[in-house]
Formats: C-alpha cells, structure tokens, sequence
C-alpha cells in the first residue's frame, strides 16, 4: 500500500510539504503523530490520528506516538479560543497511562523493524535547562514568524489574547520533532491541519541545527455540517473509554451521522476498501432512509473499538428500542441504554408492590390513573416485551432489576431498581 495515494483517495491530506510524497517512496520512514495527554481518555476526534499512524505501519512504515507529557503541562493554543487550565505533573502523568494504554490498542507493538513506539516528550523537555534553551534553540525564531502562525494571530486578535506560555508552545512542539530527528530518526510529522504552523516549524528547525530535510503532513480537521467540533453532542464529548462512554452510546454516536458525512467518514475511520465504501454509498443513495451507510459505519467503528461482543449488544439494545423484545438484553445492555430512554431509579420493594396503573402514572406515560387503565384495556401497555392486560398486574423484573415499560412502539420508560 502507498501510504500517500491511499491518504490521498480517502480524502486525508490537508497539507503537505514538498518532498513528502518523494520521502514515502524512498524507503522505510519513521513518522510520529502528538497526542495532548489533557484528559486519562481520547476522544473520537483522536480516530483520525490513530487510524493514521495505523495505516502508516501496514504500509510498511514505522509509527510513532508522542504523548505530551511535558507539553501537556502548557497546552496548545491551537485551534483554542481560551487558555486551557494548567495541570498538575500527577495529572499529566495519570493522562499519558490512560492514553498510552489506548494506542497499545490499535497500534502493533510487536512487529519487528516496523513496531509502533510511544515516546512521551516529557523525557527531554522536563530536563531542559532554560538558558541553554533560549540560547540553542529559542534563537531560530523570529517573533515576527510566530506572530504570523494563524493559531496565534488569532488569539493574539481575540478578547483574551495569549499568554507568553501558550506562545512558547510552538518552540517546543519544534524541539519535539528536532529531539525525535536526532534520537529516532524520525523525518516526517503527521497532524491536524490547526498544526502545520507548527509542524513547518520543527521542519525549519531541523534544517536549521541539523542541516537535515524533514517533511510534514496534515489531515482536516473534523468537524459537522453544522460545523460543531467532531465528538462533541449535547450529551457530551464522546470518549474512546468505555467506561465514558458505554458501547452502545457509541454506537449511536455514529449511527446517527447525516447522510452527508457518512460516506467521508467510512472513509476516515474504517479498514474498507474503495470498491466497499462505494458500493455502500450506491445502496444507501437508492434507499436514504434506511440510512444503510451509518449501519455501516456504525458497525465497522464500534467493532474496531470495543470487539464484536460489544458491537452485537449495541446492536441488540438498539433493536430494543425500536420496538424490540428487552428480554434479550443482559443487564450490562440495559444500564448501557438507561442515559438514553426516559428513566427513573425506584427502590426494589417499590417496584415489586406497583401495579401497571401505577408505573405507567409514576413514569408520565399516563397522566392520569384513569388514561392508564383505557391504555392497558387497549392493549397498548407493555412490561418486559409481554402485553398486559390486568390491570392489577405486578412487574416482573430484567437482569440487574430492570424494568422496561412501553406505551405502543415508540415510547417506551426504564425503572431501575435501587
């Protein structure tokens, strides 16, 4: 696989420097990505990097992901419209495990001359002396050329401004491909396209104190159609951490995707092949509404990340909830699903002495006591996939002490026992 045509087909290339289509034809290549050790998790919006730098290793070339473990103390202001907090050294610490233990997951460790490596900057910037710093390196920039980086230009017009450590950022971020240049070998950067400004910096710089030829690439950012920070919904950031959010959320998250991203994003995040995704996209333009190409996507992304056991009880839950039998469901599917359903947590011995009448009044399904009874004699009430009929009837209850209450096929209520 040509790791520049395939970037290139699927839509990945932002920018890129002159020699760096050249660089990957020549030879192995050791190229490395950042990652901004801000939170324990990644976000979505960390996919794109890390299918990047996975799709550099099966073309033959050697990945590697630096965690900002000294940068991460600072922070970027690229792409940021504030100064983000700055976090204690225990913090960083904690982040850089959580993140490095998530590459371990899609990067092959074990794989000879072309194993992935994660290096964390920390290593080398927190040992750093400052006057050597200034005098070796802080003497290759210009303030005028940093000035002119967009992601400073445009904090330095905003309301707030930028502060000396955040405008220091891109000195560092430069000495990071400089240190990886001399320790690793290391010749090509990858990144979002807010980093270019200072991807061409740590170019410069190596050409500078090297005299070395290093070269840059960058893939869009992403973002919606309606032009919201991609991982982001009303819910929440969505975190590649299970345990932040569930696989079924997920799922969901990726499921619901307008028609007109879906195809750029099998593109993105997914192993298939051209001739797959465009037969995909021809099958769902015949039939929009099936939206087959987020089934797709939904599907092939929430395997990737959490396994085929996961991706069918996601599948399964969301079965449930379009009308489907809640019997099916294991007790870890129905919590997973409890954030996405009207709720409400009762206590056991509740639960077990409410009849129907009272769930359906209890849950809002009813307003009165009286519309309740007219809606189980009509048989539109149902408990744990089973019709009721008896008005006096007691809920059985679902693993984990569930119970799932539905009025027809469209509104259905969790209980959770406590």
């Amino acid at each position: 696989m040509n790791f520049v045509k395939e970037l290139e087909w699927r839509g990945l290339i932002h920018d890129q420097s002159a020699g760096v289509a050249e660089c990957f034809e020549s030879g192995t290549v050791s190229a490395y990505n950042g990652f901004d050790p801000t939170a324990a998790s990644l976000h979505v919006g960390s996919l794109l990097p890390i299918m990047t730098l996975a799709r550099l290793q099966r073309a033959g070339h050697k990945p590697f992901a630096l965690v900002g473990g000294g940068t991460g103390m600072v922070g970027d202001p690229s792409g940021k419209s504030a100064e983000r907090n700055l976090q204690t050294a225990e913090q960083v610490e904690i982040n850089v495990q959580g993140i490095r233990n998530q590459l371990e997951a899609h990067l092959d460790f074990d794989r000879g001359a072309f194993s992935a490596e994660l290096v964390n900057n920390g290593d080398w910037l927190s040992g750093l002396n400052y006057m050597e710093f200034l005098r070796d390196i802080g003497k290759h920039f210009t303030v005028n050329q940093m000035i002119a980086k967009e992601s400073v230009r445009r904090r330095l017009e905003s309301e707030q401004g930028i502060s000396y450590t955040e405008f220091s950022y891109m000195l560092l971020q430069a000495y990071d491909f400089l240190e990886l240049y001399r320790r690793n070998g290391v010749t090509v950067q990858l990144g979002g396209s807010d980093q270019w400004g200072n991807i061409t910096a740590g170019m410069d710089l190596i050409h500078r104190v090297e005299r070395g030829s290093a070269n840059g690439l960058t893939f869009p950012l992403v973002k919606s159609s309606s032009g919201v920070k991609f991982g982001k919904t009303e819910a929440g950031t969505i975190w590649l951490d299970p345990n932040l959010t569930s696989p079924y959320a997920f799922y969901q998250f990726w499921l619901n995707v307008d028609d007109a991203e879906a195809g750029t994003y099998l593109r993105y995040f997914t192993w298939l092949d051209k001739a797959e995704i465009e037969a995909i996209e021809l099958t769902h333009a015949e039939a929009p509404h099936q939206r087959h190409a987020q089934k797709m996507l939904a599907e092939n992304v929430t395997e990737l990340l959490h396994g085929k056991e996961e991706l069918a009880r996601a599948q399964q839950a969301t079965a449930v909830l379009f009308g489907g039998d809640p019997r099916t469901l294991d007790a870890d599917a129905l919590r997973q699903i409890l954030e996405s359903v009207p709720n409400k947590t009762a206590p056991l011995e509740t639960l077990r002495e409410m009849t129907v009448v009272d769930l359906l009044v209890e849950s809002g399904l009813a307003p009165s006591r009286g519309q309740a009874k007219t809606l189980v004699q009509g048989g539109g009430i149902s408990i744990n996939g089973e019709t009721i009929s008896d008005l006096d009837a007691k809920p059985s209850f679902l693993p984990g002490g569930f119970v799932f209450l539905r009025k027809g096929k469209k509104n259905p209520f969790l209980f959770a026992s406590a």
